[in-house]
């Protein structure tokens, strides 16, 4: 084989794992999920769910009505991402100013096993994360099935104590009826999330 036709085959290889690795990762993200170009999409997002908040106390999907609620799925564990995420929304409420308010944060775990409630409830009370985020946890069963509502991938890699998870990071905004209005980037700087947000609440309706 020449080396020309093997730097070809090589360059062919490395490309089309590159182009798996970015589609992998806008599913991670979120990035395909847009009420605007796929009403239909959006409409499946978010239902019924049956979980426990920090405090042990079952609550459902009623959580989400009456206020603005931004939706975050993540882990305790979680190394980079999860606390990134939380430490930005809670710039954007600050953004948000008197609206501030009129928005929730929720933050449900994709890991069960180990994120119980009064592991969520000490995470959630360190420092610089948003005051009143309601955390949520369950049975495997009941985590399983909201992500699969919110359309979340969970990919579990490694095994023993040590083991982590690939998962989506798209927040959902839902609005007060407790339907999905429209995602917001984890990295978004909270001026620009904060404006998404504020013009979610002038276009709603009802």
């Amino acid at each position: 084989m020449t080396k020309i036709r093997m730097t070809i085959i090589v360059a062919a290889f490395i490309l089309l794992a590159g182009l798996a690795g970015w589609s992998w990762y806008g599913t991670l993200n979120g990035s395909h999920v847009t009420s605007e170009t796929d009403p239909a999409a959006a409409a499946r997002i978010g239902g019924p769910f049956t979980l426990v908040d920090q405090d042990g106390k079952p609550v459902d999907q009623s959580l989400l009505k009456g206020k603005w609620t931004a939706v975050f799925f993540g882990y305790t564990y979680c190394p980079d991402v999860c606390p990134l995420t939380l430490q930005s929304l809670a710039r954007t409420k600050k953004a948000l100013g008197a609206d501030a308010d009129k928005l929730q944060i929720v933050f449900i775990t994709v890991d069960p096993a180990r994120d119980t409630p009064a592991n969520l409830k000490a995470y959630l009370k360190s420092g610089g994360f948003p005051e009143g985020v309601v955390g949520l946890t369950g049975t495997p069963a009941q985590v399983d099935a909201v992500e699969k509502a919110y359309g979340v991938t969970a990919v579990k890699q490694g095994s023993g104590d040590t083991y982590s998870y690939s998962h989506s990071a798209v927040i959902y905004l839902m609005n007060p009826a407790g339907k999905f209005d429209s995602p917001l980037g984890e990295d978004l700087p909270a001026d620009k999330s904060a404006k998404v947000i504020r013009d979610a609440m002038k276009a709603h309706v009802g």
